[in-house]
């Protein structure tokens, strides 16, 4: 299958490509570079330095490749930027969504896998988390990607042929089994490579935002699925997918770590100490955020192949401590 990938340079973008090659698919990448890295691409693989907006040679892309499907995972992610820079996530990552699907239309490409988020549950009150928990995104991040799960469910509504999957991620995290592809995000904001940089003396310490939760260590816990899984997920769906589809997919491994739990497994993983700082709770953190991924399992077949942390954070060190400045040459 000829895919589109947007994105394809990023982190969960490049993953995806290895996978879709390993299973005899013909990727193409998208990505604009503000955040993707060009040198993750492999040579045989098309690429296309566009973004979003640029409706007409993104239709262009997709009739030159005949395109039969679109993997999309360009996306601002940040929470916090997100609620300084609301109009920039919202013609990023919505309006961008939507030039895509334009350009779809025009072509008459009619199967759509999307990157989604848990942010879209906002604060939940059941736990764990399954695809009929009420959406109720707090920040312009998680609306961003929320009003795009709006836009598919209405054109699935007029166009028999359209079929999507969205999928709703919770913690991604880990590296390629090879160390070659990891992740690397300026400014970074993911917990396990700030651990990681503090065990490297990247960066001074790690702060540990509030220590009273009602947990089992009094520190948040959040569910961690490997991006290997992860994208394997995208691969399964976008074989699967049909006319009149409207799929809806959490994608975790159904239990949380803690933050202490973390810091414990990094500890031991590297051989090395964290220097951490104790800091009052986050204002929006809730004390546990962990999916129900039954239906996933059950209507793709997906199984998470590496649930055990000290796995993830291993995957995760082979690629920092191999690559201390990401992809940028040394």
């Amino acid at each position: 299958m000829n895919i589109l990938v947007t994105g394809g340079a990023g982190y969960i973008g490049s993953h995806a490509i290895r996978q879709l090659l390993e299973a005899g698919h013909f990727p193409v990448v998208l990505d604009n570079l503000s955040y993707g890295h060009r040198n993750t691409i492999p040579n045989n693989v098309p690429f296309y330095h566009v973004d979003l907006k640029e409706t007409d040679r993104i239709a262009e892309i997709l009739r030159e490749h005949h395109i039969e499907a679109v993997m999309h995972f360009a996306a601002l992610i940040s929470v916090g930027e997100s609620v300084q820079k609301p109009l920039l996530y919202y013609r990023n990552n919505t309006a961008g969504a939507v030039s895509l699907l334009e350009a779809m239309e025009r072509v008459g490409v009619k199967r759509f896998v999307f990157s989604s988020t848990a942010a879209t549950y906002g604060e939940p009150e059941e736990m764990p988390i399954v695809e009929t928990t009420k959406q109720q995104p707090i920040n312009p991040y998680g609306r961003s990607k929320w009003f795009v799960e709006q836009i598919l469910r209405d054109i699935a509504a007029t166009d028999p042929k359209f079929g999507f999957a969205a999928f709703r991620y919770f913690n991604v995290a880990g590296a390629s089994e090879d160390g070659t592809i990891g992740e690397d995000h300026q400014p970074e904001t993911h917990l396990i490579p700030l651990v990681l940089f503090a065990a490297m003396g990247k960066r001074n310490n790690i702060t540990v935002f509030g220590t009273d939760y009602p947990t089992s260590d009094g520190t948040c816990v959040r569910d961690y699925v490997h991006v290997n899984d992860l994208v394997t997920a995208h691969v399964l769906a976008v074989e699967a997918l049909s006319d009149g589809d409207a799929r809806f997919y959490n994608l975790g491994i159904g239990y949380g770590y803690s933050v202490r739990e973390i810091l414990d497994t990094a500890k031991k993983v590297t051989g090395k100490e964290i220097p951490t700082v104790f800091g009052l709770r986050r204002e929006g953190d809730p004390a546990q955020l962990f999916a129900n991924s039954d239906k996933v399992q059950k209507e793709l077949g997906w199984q998470p192949q590496h649930t055990d942390i000290d796995e993830v954070i291993a995957s995760a060190w082979h690629w920092h401590s191999t690559h201390p400045n990401g992809y940028a040459v040394s």
